[in-house]
Formats: C-alpha cells, sequence, structure tokens
C-alpha cells in the first residue's frame, strides 16, 4: 500500500496556488434531451441521472447513446473534458465530476457542465470530490424539489495547482485506491451471487425428503410493543419494528436473542427477513418467530429459509392503506424440517457465505469500508494544500 512518507516527500516544498475554476478553464453547459432519446447503440450520451448511479472518477466507455441526428443539435464533451454534474435531488453530490478518457466525444445532458483546462482531468475529478471543493459551492446550490448549481457557482470555486508532475502522482496514489475498492467490489458481487447459489440450492429439497410442518406449529409467533422510551444513539438494545434496519435504540429488552423477525405491516418492509442474535425491545409492527424448543428447530435455519424464500411471505400482503401481513396466514406457511444435523450443517455453511459478503465487521464488506476509508484519507491529504492568507 502507499507509504505515507512519500506522500510527504511528493507534497514537500510544492508551491501551490490556488485559482478559480472559471480563470483556469471553460464550462460549457449540456443541452436537453430525455430518457425516451436514449438508446442501446449510435452517439455516446450521458444523461445527469446516469452521473449518480453509474459514473465515478472517470470513464471512456458510455452506458447509453443517441441517435446521431438528434446528437448533432446537442453540446458534446471530449477526451480530457471534465463532466460536472449541476442538479439533483440532494445536494450532497452536485458538483461531482468525471473525467471523460474515451476516443470519441459524449454528448451531455443540459444539467450537466463539460469543464475543459491544461489541468491533468483525472486529478480535477478526484477535488471535485473533496469536501474543500463541496464547502465552497454549498451557499450556490438553489434548492428546492431539484437542488442545481449555475456555472457563475462553479466559476468562483477555487482548486489548487500544483506542478503537472504532482497532478500525475496524486492521480496515480489515488487511482490505486480507487482500482482496489472496484476489484473487491466486484469480488464481492461474485460472492453474493455464489452464496445465493449456494443457498437456493441447500434450501431446496425434493419431494418427501423432509417432513414439512407449518410456521405456527413450529415457532412460536407475536408482536411486540413500543417501548416508554427510543433512543437515536446507541443503548444496550436495538428496537426492532417495521422496516429494514433498527428503528432506534432501548436500554431494556423484551424478547431474547436467536429471534427471527419480519415486519407485519408497514410501507418498506414488508418481505423483509431479519435475524436478531442478541436481546432486543420487540416493537408493535414487527413479528418475531421463535422456534419452538420441544420442536427440534433452529432460528437460524428458519431465518435463512424464510430469507431466502421471502416471497412467500410477500404473497400473503394484504393491499391498502397501510400494506399488513396477518399472523393468521403467516402461521400457515408450510417449512420444510430436516433432521437437526443437517439443519445444523446448513446453517454452519450459510453463516460463512454471509459473514463474507454481509457483515460490516468480517469479510468482503469491511475489507472495502477499510479501504475506502483509506482512500478519503489520502484523497483529502493530498488535496489540502495550504493557502495563502491572499488567496484565503
Amino acid at each position: 500500500m502507499i507509504n505515507p512518507n512519500s506522500i510527504d516527500k511528493l507534497l514537500d516544498g510544492v508551491e501551490v496556488e490556488w485559482k478559480p475554476l472559471g480563470e483556469v478553464g471553460k464550462f460549457t453547459r449540456g443541452k436537453r434531451f430525455v430518457r425516451t432519446d436514449m438508446l442501446s447503440e449510435g452517439f455516446p450520451c450521458i444523461h445527469y441521472g446516469e452521473m449518480y448511479t453509474h459514473y465515478n472518477i472517470w470513464a471512456n466507455t458510455p452506458k447509453s447513446y443517441l441517435s446521431h441526428d438528434l446528437a448533432a443539435k446537442l453540446r458534446v464533451a471530449n477526451h480530457g473534458d471534465v463532466i460536472i454534474v449541476a442538479a439533483g435531488e440532494t445536494i450532497e453530490d452536485i458538483g461531482n465530476g468525471t473525467a471523460w478518457l474515451g476516443n470519441t466525444g459524449v454528448v451531455i445532458h443540459d444539467a450537466c457542465f463539460s469543464y475543459r483546462s491544461s489541468l491533468n482531468p483525472k486529478y480535477v475529478s478526484y477535488f471535485l470530490r473533496t469536501k474543500h471543493f463541496h464547502d465552497q459551492i454549498k451557499k450556490h446550490i438553489s434548492t428546492g424539489k431539484i437542488s442545481a448549481i449555475n456555472e457563475a457557482g462553479l466559476r468562483i470555486a477555487k482548486i489548487p495547482i500544483p506542478p503537472p508532475e504532482v497532478q500525475e502522482e496524486i492521480v496515480r496514489i489515488l487511482d490505486t485506491y480507487t482500482e482496489l475498492t472496484a476489484e473487491l467490489t466486484a469480488e464481492l458481487t461474485t460472492r453474493k451471487r455464489q452464496y445465493t447459489y449456494y443457498r437456493d440450492k441447500l434450501l431446496t429439497f425434493d419431494e418427501g425428503e423432509v417432513e414439512w410442518r407449518s410456521l405456527g406449529e413450529i415457532a412460536d409467533i407475536g408482536v411486540g410493543s413500543k417501548p416508554e422510551v427510543i433512543y437515536e444513539n446507541v443503548q444496550s438494545y436495538e428496537y426492532i419494528n417495521a422496516g429494514t434496519t433498527n428503528s432506534g435504540y432501548c436500554n431494556i429488552f423484551n424478547c431474547d436473542g436467536d429471534t427471527v423477525t419480519t415486519p407485519s405491516r408497514g410501507q418498506g418492509g414488508i418481505g423483509f427477513v431479519g435475524y436478531q442474535k442478541d436481546r432486543f425491545w420487540l416493537g408493535p409492527l414487527c413479528y418475531k418467530i421463535k422456534a419452538k424448543k420441544h420442536m427440534n428447530i433452529i432460528s437460524k435455519y428458519l431465518y435463512y429459509f424464510l430469507q431466502g424464500n421471502n416471497y412467500l411471505i410477500l404473497k400473503l400482503k394484504k393491499e391498502g392503506g397501510v400494506p399488513a401481513i396477518n399472523r393468521g396466514d403467516l402461521i400457515k406457511l408450510n417449512i420444510p424440517v430436516p433432521p437437526l444435523e443437517e439443519q445444523d450443517r446448513i446453517v454452519s455453511m450459510l453463516d460463512k457465505f454471509e459473514a463474507l459478503t454481509s457483515s460490516i465487521t468480517e469479510g468482503l464488506p469491511r475489507e472495502i469500508e477499510l479501504r475506502k476509508k483509506q482512500y478519503e484519507y489520502y484523497r483529502n491529504m493530498l488535496l489540502s494544500f495550504p493557502k495563502s492568507e491572499v488567496e484565503a
């Protein structure tokens, strides 16, 4: 990995001037086109929405295209330009840039600017994602249903300008972390596919291979209640209610761990299946599913089966003002019940896969999180050049 001493040496004695982007380069605003204009082949284009979902520091291939006739009427970013997104539903990502390194030009949407300068385009793109830059443009972003920034707001933001060879070395260092994170993310995607495959394979049984029981026969099912106090900050116990994440924290509990949970009603959580390893507070809009001790069922096995077959729960959803799952329907779900030893084997195998693909304390997600933090640390270090009193 990167040696911090080499970074100190790289930046030692480097004279840097901060200049407004408008003095260093030229902004060109795109022209409007709509998603229905976009094709699977033709002339490359970038819609502003794709800047949030598809593009990162740099790109050389497009996701979408326009007809050549329409493209000829619009505006194009060329190789070496930085495409800057100028509108969005939230302000956090407005101003992010992508260095376009494709062999051909690319049409840009009117909610984007292209920026051409003599600076290393990837250096500019990395800087546009720093807190230093976003702090400068925040006050120039207009807010409403769609937030936006105009050229005037972008032009006055200042960028540090080290010598070209330093820009290039900064880009090389940050590329190292970006590429490593991308590789780890691709690996995680592969592992998640493998996990899904093996989970489905392990939890699929031939006819007559295992006994099937109703969920109500093998597990205790019920809802909880609202606690007197719900804390936003971490306390001893999580508050589990409707939704796909906890709804806060409590300093008391009403439910033991080793319990499966699934929302009983609500707009966003129906069909989500969770597993609570430790004691928690169960809310009024969530079912607990706890294996009955005398039924030779492992609760974690129930979790994996219901998680992998959550469509069974979704089929029970009652539509209306607020979607809901009736307990009377939930208890009728049929569950395959293999011998305890087989349940234990299935749980053990899937625990290993889940730790690798989902855990934020171990496995690939933890490694990705660490690399992202390292990247952000070094990006801020490399792009935090001091300002003179005049420039400040």
